[in-house]
């Protein structure tokens, strides 16, 4: 009995060596590899600095980038799709612009007494389209030729027009115009305007993309317009 005690106890003193020499050679092997091993360097304050300035920097010239141009060729609802389909249009906003009134309401726009235009904003990069392919998108999607609004809304507010920032953009849009009235010759006199820029105010929130909003209503009121059916009895393909 007590052999078989002395056994045991040499047994169970055994392995805890064997295991103290396992833990022992595991701790040796670790802190041999983090001697090795490159360890991954902190960026200093200045590093971490430099990071966010140069982030900065893309966010600013990204916006830079981008540029806006604003055209009427009237419902603003029916002007969004055809723009908004383009690669490298940012996006398009719903508004009103030539007028006197300041912040108009749709109600006052819609009244004639404002003088504004229903307009849209596009803002697009022009790294990847070109403000001369801008033009002729609006082109074919308006009836230059109507002086007294566009297809079945009549009045001031719904006239097409071209509103220019610059000197570049006032070449384009009149070398655009001579090229439209060339196409449409044996059809009449292009109207469209070719107006200065003026202040442009966004149009209330259900009017933006009212087309993607309320599709059911927009197709019917399109329709009912007869706005394709005028396009492509002037242009023989329709863009929207």
């Amino acid at each position: 009995m007590v052999k078989s005690a002395k056994g045991f106890l040499n047994a169970s003193l055994a392995t805890k060596v064997v295991v103290s020499l396992i833990i022992s050679i595991a701790v040796t092997s670790f802190a041999l590899a983090q001697e090795i091993l490159p360890r991954p360097e902190n960026p200093s304050n200045a590093e971490l600095t430099n990071q966010a300035d140069n982030q900065q920097t893309q966010i600013l010239v990204d916006s830079n980038t981008l540029r806006t141009a604003i055209f009427a060729g009237g419902c603003f609802w029916c002007m969004e799709p055809p723009f908004d389909a383009l690669p490298g249009v940012h996006d398009t906003t719903a508004g009103y612009t030539g007028g006197t009134t300041p912040d108009p309401t749709y109600a006052e726009v819609a009244g004639k007494a404002t003088g504004h235009y229903e307009a849209v904003r596009v803002t697009y990069n022009p790294n990847i389209i070109t403000y001369a392919k801008l033009l002729e998108i609006f082109w074919r999607n308006i009836d230059p030729l109507d002086d007294k609004g566009q297809f079945c809304d009549r009045g001031t507010p719904y006239l097409s027009a071209i509103f220019v920032d610059t000197e570049e953009e006032r070449t384009l849009a009149e070398e655009s115009k001579q090229k439209t009235q060339k196409d449409l010759e044996d059809k009449g006199t292009v109207v469209t305007r070719i107006l200065q820029r003026a202040k442009f105010y966004e149009a209330e929130e259900y009017h933006q993309n009212y087309a993607q909003k309320n599709q059911l209503r927009y197709k019917y009121y399109r329709k009912a317009c007869k706005r394709d059916s005028r396009l492509e009895e002037l242009w023989g393909l329709i863009f929207s």
